[in-house]
């Protein structure tokens, strides 16, 4: 490659890293004050794209109405962020984050439905920006003039907010509230409408950073999955907090990925790897190993470790299930094996899948309930369950044998994220649960050879014993309820009781002789396991898979799963699960707007029964007992 062919590149890394610094830099400083993980940030960016583009539409292409569309972007896209905040956010700040991930993806899907109905699922081309529609020869390579005009807009962000955070009394006060939020209160400062302001702002980057890409990309409805993940990347990479680590992190990651397309495809040991496809997953690449060297990002500041868990609420410790539990249990199993004599095929599909993601959210259920520990990949030892046993199944094993591979599969990848994984806490541990969540979907989705690519595979059914339908809902029945039951039964043995000591207090787990890291890296494996069981079951329901079984809405969908039946009811994940699946069901049927009515759903859930259905039962039982 030429060296005027490697300046391009970088310089639309550099375009690209200036873009996702403006995203990034938003959500850097709402986390930093509010510390809420905010799903929703994504939702704002593509607004802040739909906004420019009907202002375009409204008063042409020229200068008014592209760079007023630019201005008018940000300002509305503010002003609903200081909406969201002030009737939503405002209520969950004190929860933990299980909550608040998802009562900001309520909104994220409320938001893709009401953008779907006002501008039409089409996607929707942009102008060029007016003044900087041209080229200009560098090297001998005509550049767009726009992407230098990016790549200046991120330096004069940085510029200005390190002028907002030094130089003025708003600043100070964020800064105080960065760094300790308790103190803020006692010191005067109206807590509230600082929190306002700083969404509003937070929102209005988004929005920016949605207008100005544009002219690079159509405003589309992919658009706020598609650039939350590498936000939440930049930021944690940068460090918690740090304006100038996210600005460092995406310059890092944007020259990174210009590096992985310069590079080419390099034969190493007889092996070709090809570094153009690494662009898919760079990003989270280089947050592992950032991590893995420096725990709390690059100028992040190590966490303080609390002496008892903050929220005990929401981590109160699970009863031994009784003889009225095991009775209700038995009774639910036999109601459900009489469900194929309906001869209703659909309610059994619907009831089999209901089974299958049970055991997928019992397996996070137990990580999170039991071990406080979020995970926002869990979809990763799902995909691998499924990925091991459809390949097994294509080289010949029987069935039996396919099904064995998806936990064991799981297994030895729920053991290697692991060991990295219990090294961290809160939301780094989180977010590198989602990197080798994606680092794991991007091999599925780029190896053809193997896993048939974005294709997947197809054609894994069950053997001629259970290819009936019935058959194979028994078959499920019957491991699904084993599964179920020895999760709960684990929650009550020494390591479950372990397990709750380091949620609770991993200080005084640790005197009283508990190898913390060892309890949680062994439940990380237990969770992994049933989580692969979970996805060898549902690879042969469908009889295909893809790589969005690996995807970030499928871990996602755990979340709401377990926060929908209750992150500490022992029945929570079934009914979280039968929830989920019949809402969904139900409403995409009923209409085209479902995401809105699951979101608002989900947002109700939130703000009036946080315990969950489950909790909610289990309260009521408790009141009909006295």
């Amino acid at each position: 490659m030429t060296l005027a062919s490697l300046l391009a590149q970088l310089l639309n890394g550099l375009a690209g890293a200036s873009s996702l610094f403006l995203v990034a830099a938003g959500l850097t400083l709402i986390f930093g004050v509010s510390r809420v993980v905010n799903f929703a940030h994504g939702s704002l960016y593509m607004l802040g794209a739909y906004v420019a583009w009907t202002s375009v539409a409204w008063f042409g292409r020229g200068p008014v109405g592209f760079w007023g569309g630019v201005l008018l972007a940000t300002l509305v896209v503010a002003a609903i962020g200081a909406l969201v905040e002030s009737l939503l956010l405002r209520r969950i700040y004190a929860a933990p984050e299980l909550l608040q991930l998802a009562a900001t993806f309520g909104v994220v899907l409320i938001v893709r439905d009401l953008t779907l109905a006002t501008w039409g699922a089409e996607d929707l081309l942009g102008p060029r920006a007016a003044g900087f529609a041209g080229v200009v020869d560098l090297f001998g390579r005509a550049t767009p003039t726009y992407e230098l005009l990016l790549i200046v807009v991120g330096p004069l962000v940085l510029a200005g907010l390190w002028w907002l955070l030094v130089r003025t009394r708003f600043g100070v006060q964020i800064r105080a509230a960065t760094e300790n939020r308790a103190l803020v209160g006692a010191l005067g400062i109206n807590e509230a409408r600082l929190f306002t302001q700083v969404f509003a702002l937070g929102a209005g980057l988004a929005g920016l950073a949605g207008a100005l890409q544009l002219p690079r990309e159509p405003a589309n409805l992919g658009m706020d999955l598609a650039i939350i993940a590498e936000a939440f990347v930049v930021t944690v990479v940068g460090g918690l907090g740090s304006i100038t680590g996210a600005f460092l992190a995406a310059l890092l990651i944007g020259l990174v990925k210009a590096l992985c397309v310069v590079v080419g495809t390099v034969e190493f040991g007889g092996f070709a790897i090809a570094f153009p496809k690494l662009t898919l997953v760079a990003e989270f690449v280089v947050m592992a190993i950032v991590l893995a060297v420096r725990p709390y990002g690059l100028l992040g500041q190590p966490a303080v470790i609390p002496a008892t868990t903050p929220v005990a609420e929401f981590r109160a410790l699970i009863r031994p299930p009784g003889r009225r539990s095991l009775a209700v249990a038995l009774t639910l199993a036999a109601v459900a094996a009489l469900l194929p004599f309906t001869g209703d095929e659909y309610r059994l599909i619907l009831a089999t899948d209901i089974l299958v993601l049970a055991v997928f959210a019992a397996s996070l259920q137990f990580l999170m309930g039991g071990g406080g520990m979020a995970s926002f990949g869990h979809a990763a030892y799902f995909g691998l369950g499924a990925y091991g046993a459809a390949l097994a199944f294509k080289h010949g094993a029987p069935m039996a044998f396919a099904l064995a591979a998806a936990p064991a599969a799981a297994l030895v990848g729920a053991v290697i994220f692991g060991w990295f994984c219990v090294r961290l806490s809160g939301v780094y541990l989180a977010m590198l649960t989602l990197a080798f969540a994606q680092i794991v979907w991007s091999i599925a989705f780029q190896w053809d050879a193997v896993t048939g690519g974005s294709n997947g595979l197809v054609g894994i059914w069950p053997s001629p014993l259970l290819a009936d339908k019935r058959d194979y809902f028994w078959f499920v029945l019957a491991l699904a309820g084993a599964a179920l039951a020895a999760i709960a039964w684990l929650a009550q043995t020494p390591l479950g009781y372990a397990l709750r000591g380091s949620r609770d207090s991993a200080l005084r787990a640790e005197a009283l002789g508990i190898d913390v890291r060892r309890t949680q890296w062994m439940a990380f494996a237990i969770a992994g396991t049933f989580a692969g069981l979970a996805g060898g079951l549902h690879v042969f329901s469908k009889g295909s898979l893809s790589p969005e079984t690996l995807a970030i809405p499928r871990s996602v969908d755990a979340l709401v799963m377990v926060l929908l039946g209750g992150l500490n009811a022992i029945a929570g994940p079934l009914l979280g699960a039968a929830a989920f699946t019949l809402l969904q069901d139900g409403l995409a049927r009923a209409t085209d707007y479902w995401r809105a009515v699951l979101g608002a759903a989900i947002l109700l859930i939130v703000l009036l029964a946080p315990m969950g259905i489950g909790g909610a039962l289990q309260r009521l039982f408790a009141r009909g007992a006295r």
